[in-house]
């Protein structure tokens, strides 16, 4: 299994992986942070991005997604994270340390950091 931030999940929808990425996504289960689903509802709902949420295709495309859900242990994580992001990159982080799974980025802060399991 896999945890993908947002920015790999809307590639992955739109077909913008890279090689490498789309070789990992082939071969394992994905996951995501529920903040990653919250965000692309924003980033949808402000325009940013020309996704229709609504659709079928959207939900059948989510359906196989593992969500893991926001708890303490997670937001408690993020107190020992050795880079500063926004909220989000560092819940979407902190799922990764906490459940063992190797987070898929380009985030560039995120890919410096010594404490996440990249994959």
């Amino acid at each position: 299994m896999v945890n993908l931030d947002t920015h790999i999940l809307l590639y992955a929808l739109s077909g913008d992986l890279t090689s490498r990425e789309r070789g990992l996504l082939s071969s394992q289960q994905w996951s995501v942070s529920a903040i990653v689903l919250w965000e692309i509802v924003m980033l949808a709902h402000l325009k940013r991005i020309d996704v229709d949420i609504d659709s079928g295709d959207f939900s059948r495309f989510l359906a196989p997604v593992h969500v893991w859900p926001l708890t303490y242990e997670i937001c408690a994580c993020i107190r020992n994270l050795d880079f500063k992001s926004d909220p989000a990159d560092e819940l979407i982080s902190a799922t990764s340390i906490v459940h063992h799974v190797p987070l898929v980025t380009r985030d560039r802060k995120i890919r410096k950091s010594s404490m996440i399991p990249l994959a």
